[in-house]
This record gives C-alpha cells, sequence and structure tokens, in this order.
C-alpha cells in the first residue's frame, strides 16, 4: 500500500514539474506569431573596423624571413582608405613598410609582407589600423605552428605541398609605373602566359528544353560566372580615394592578354595588384600609377 502511495507521489511531482516548465517558457499572444529565439548575423554596409591578420612567415634561402599579413575589412560594402602614419602603421622599424593604405571589403589574403632578419628570435611585428574610430592590432612572430610556404601564397591558402604537381604560376608582364590625368581614362594591359596547367573544367553539356519553361527561372543578375583557365584580376592597392576599375573582377585571357580601364577621380600616387591564375596557381604584381590634375581647359 505504501509503495503505490509513494508511486502517485511521484507521478503528480512529475505532471505538475511539467507543468510548471510548460508555463514558463514563452507563449506567443493570441493571433500573434512566436519570435525567434536567435538573431541572425547583422551586417554593416558601413562604419565598421578593419582588422589586421596575421597569415603566417616564410622562410627564406638566405636565412631571413617573412611575415606575411592580410586584413579583414568587416564592412560589407564601404571601401577604406587609410594613408601610412599614425592610423596605418608597422612597429618596430618603419611606420610604411609597404602595407597596403586602400583596404577593399571583407577578407582579403596574403596582402603584403615585412621581412626579418635570421636573428629576430621571439620578437614580434605589429600592424595597427585605426577605421571608423575603431583601432585593431594584428601581431606577427616566428612562432613554428604557423611557417607556411611560398605555395600557400600562390595558392591562396592551399596547404598541399605540390610535390608531385607539373603546374607552374603563370608568367606576368606589365609596367612598373605610369601617369595620367583625373578624369581621363587609362588604359592597362597584361600580358600573360602559362604551360596550360591544369586542363580548364568543360562545363556539362546543356540540353534545350524541348518545350518552353512555363515559369520564370530567377537570374542572377550581378554579373556572369568567374571565367575558366587563365585569368587576370585587377585591384586596388593604395591611393587616397577609390580608383574605378572597369571591367570588374577576373578577366578571361585572350591572346596573351587582359586589359582594363582605370578612372581617378582624385590627384594622387595610386597602386594596383594585377594577379595572373591559372586555376590553381597564380603570380602577383603591383603597377604604381601617378594621377596629376585635370588639365585647364
Amino acid at each position: 500500500m505504501r509503495a503505490l502511495q509513494a508511486g502517485c507521489v511521484a507521478l503528480a511531482l512529475c505532471l505538475t514539474s511539467a507543468g510548471s516548465v510548460s508555463a514558463l517558457r514563452p507563449q506567443a499572444a493570441p493571433g500573434r506569431a512566436q519570435l525567434p529565439t536567435e538573431i541572425g548575423q547583422v551586417r554593416f554596409n558601413a562604419g565598421q573596423a578593419v582588422v589586421p591578420y596575421f597569415e603566417g612567415w616564410i622562410r627564406n634561402p638566405d636565412g631571413t624571413f617573412d611575415l606575411v599579413f592580410g586584413y579583414f575589412n568587416r564592412n560589407w560594402k564601404e571601401e577604406v582608405a587609410i594613408p601610412a602614419g599614425p592610423e596605418n602603421r608597422v612597429e618596430p622599424g618603419p611606420v610604411d613598410a609597404g602595407q597596403p593604405t586602400y583596404f577593399l571589403p571583407r577578407r582579403q589574403r596574403f596582402a603584403f609582407r615585412v621581412r626579418v632578419p635570421a636573428d629576430f628570435g621571439k620578437k614580434e611585428v605589429a600592424w595597427t589600423l585605426t577605421a571608423n574610430g575603431r583601432t585593431e592590432k594584428g601581431y606577427g612572430s616566428l612562432l613554428g605552428a604557423q611557417e607556411i610556404t611560398e605555395r600557400v601564397v600562390i595558392t591562396n591558402g592551399n596547404f598541399n605541398p605540390g610535390h608531385e604537381d607539373p603546374n607552374q604560376p603563370p608568367t606576368l608582364e606589365i609596367g612598373s609605373t605610369l601617369t595620367t590625368r583625373v578624369g581621363t581614362p587609362l588604359s592597362l594591359t597584361a600580358l600573360v602566359s602559362d604551360d596550360g596547367l591544369p586542363k580548364p573544367r568543360v562545363p556539362p553539356p546543356t540540353t534545350k528544353p524541348s518545350a518552353p519553361p512555363t515559369f520564370g527561372a530567377q537570374v542572377n543578375s550581378s554579373g556572369g560566372t568567374a571565367p575558366r583557365g587563365l585569368s587576370v584580376s585587377w585591384v586596388q592597392y593604395r591611393g587616397p580615394a577609390r580608383a574605378s576599375i572597369s571591367p570588374a573582377g577576373p578577366i578571361q585571357v585572350s591572346a596573351g592578354k587582359a586589359g582594363v580601364t582605370v578612372t581617378f577621380a582624385t590627384p594622387g600616387v595610386y597602386e594596383l595588384r594585377v594577379t595572373a591564375n591559372d586555376g590553381a596557381l597564380s603570380t602577383r604584381k603591383h603597377v604604381t600609377i601617378t594621377v596629376q590634375a585635370a588639365s585647364q581647359p
């Protein structure tokens, strides 16, 4: 009899607990939908910080080391110009170590290097950036776990050593210094050659439908797909203001050439980074452009 009473008491306690938990849960008001329990990530088009990233270090044949940095512009649209100086400095050593001064949105990897001597030891290099009133720092050191190789850079982060890969990075030629004026379009052409490896992937054949579809397909209006095979990309690396590059994005190499037109609205010294990519390996070069004020009519 006592066992039966104990069982009834336990059952009553379970039911009471379940009812209490249910009562504590937030309930939607009649006629209103339940609010989500999580808020998705908020995307900011502008006004956010630019964060320096230490990508790793490379061992050079002469015993020196290269500390490799990139950055993360937290803005989705805002491109930020930060001249070398108090708000864009590398320490120790010269404040201007060749780092970017124009920052594109989101993550940009392997942006620049700082060479340090063979006896650098346990010291650090700090890259400081202040954007939109917020200061961020990135620290580079010779920590063993952060050693990378040149192949990691030219493959944009692929750690496959490629010992049996016959593919070689493309060759790239582009003028190093040029001059133009504000508002005058400047044509730039990169000369590119490659060994044809890797073989470009052939898209699967498409079959034409026997009858027109009865519904409208969604169209991506942001541009076409990335070119297959050998391509060249032009991006701004330095400059006091935005340079307008057309066309934007990777450009298919045709007859060994890939060109763009660049227009500047503000005088100053600009630097563009040109990257030739064969689909696996890449080669980078920089071109410096001095932009003078518009000529008087």
